[in-house]
């Protein structure tokens, strides 16, 4: 069998296609078991759910994340907007000592939906500043594109909105920003089935970002090792090469000749 092809972004490699997000589990020992069974190297954890001590004792959402070969990317969740998420990565890089942030600006609490103006900008100011940023954004090609023209290190189009689990709605859209794509594009949010990761691979996403289906699980291990299985599949098959799509029916064996030689 063939080995799957790394994933590398900001300079980093990485052997999983499947990040995972921090937020919604029953406990954080749920959420650790959760993450190893995922087999993910990213793991992305809101910083205002993190709290950092004087003494610098760690905070105990970080030591059950403190797993073999995890990476730990601090988003700027909660955040307004471009002020705002360049002071929360600039604290986050202070406090976790690391230079990657994921940005999302939603100041809209009843959708979530990313501002596009806001995302831009701070995606500009902060690669500037030198973090490796991977922007949260609509499934729209033209801002992606615009992204990665300002130094995103990847761009993280919406699947559908965050923590609906209604799969690829913006299926279309992503196709685009795939093809168009100099940077990786990780797949992000409304992912609510190893299914919908698997298609998300199929169609060339580099990775998917799944938080809500794992965590709300009945087994949220156990569903975290089968989204791990499907990203896995979609990614195998993408690099095999999928067959076209048609429009009519095309026969897998030789038809030529086959009533003729019954009738004899």
């Amino acid at each position: 069998m063939s080995v799957m092809r790394p994933l590398t972004i900001g300079g980093r490699t990485f052997r999983s296609r499947l990040f995972v997000g921090t937020g919604k589990f029953a406990s954080h020992d749920a959420m650790s078991r959760a993450v190893a069974a995922s087999e993910a190297e990213v793991v992305t954890v809101a910083l205002k759910r993190v709290r950092v001590s004087a003494d610098g004792e760690v905070d105990s959402l970080l030591r059950a994340l403190e797993l073999p070969g995890v990476a730990v990317v601090p988003n700027t969740s909660g955040v307004r907007d471009a002020r705002e998420a360049v002071l929360a990565a600039q604290l986050s890089r202070e406090a976790l000592e690391t230079n990657w942030v994921k940005l999302e600006i939603h100041p809209d609490v009843r959708h979530l939906l990313p501002d596009p103006v806001e995302t831009l900008r701070a995606t500009e100011i902060l690669a500037r500043l030198g973090f490796v940023v991977l922007p949260y954004c609509s499934a729209d090609p033209i801002l992606c594109k615009r992204l990665e023209d300002v130094g995103a290190a990847a761009v993280m189009p919406l699947a559908a909105p965050i923590g609906s689990n209604r799969g690829l709605e913006t299926r279309s859209m992503l196709e685009l920003i795939v093809a168009q794509s100099g940077v990786p594009v990780v797949i992000d949010a409304g992912l609510g089935a190893p299914s919908h990761a698997a298609a998300a691979m199929e169609l060339g996403a580099d990775a998917v970002l799944v938080n809500t289906a794992i965590a709300v699980a009945g087994d949220s291990e156990a569903m975290a090792a089968a989204f791990a299985e499907a990203v896995r599949s979609g990614r195998r098959a993408y690099e095999a090469g999928l067959g076209g799509v048609g429009v009519t029916g095309v026969a897998t064996s030789p038809t030529d000749g086959l009533v003729a030689g019954l009738e004899e």
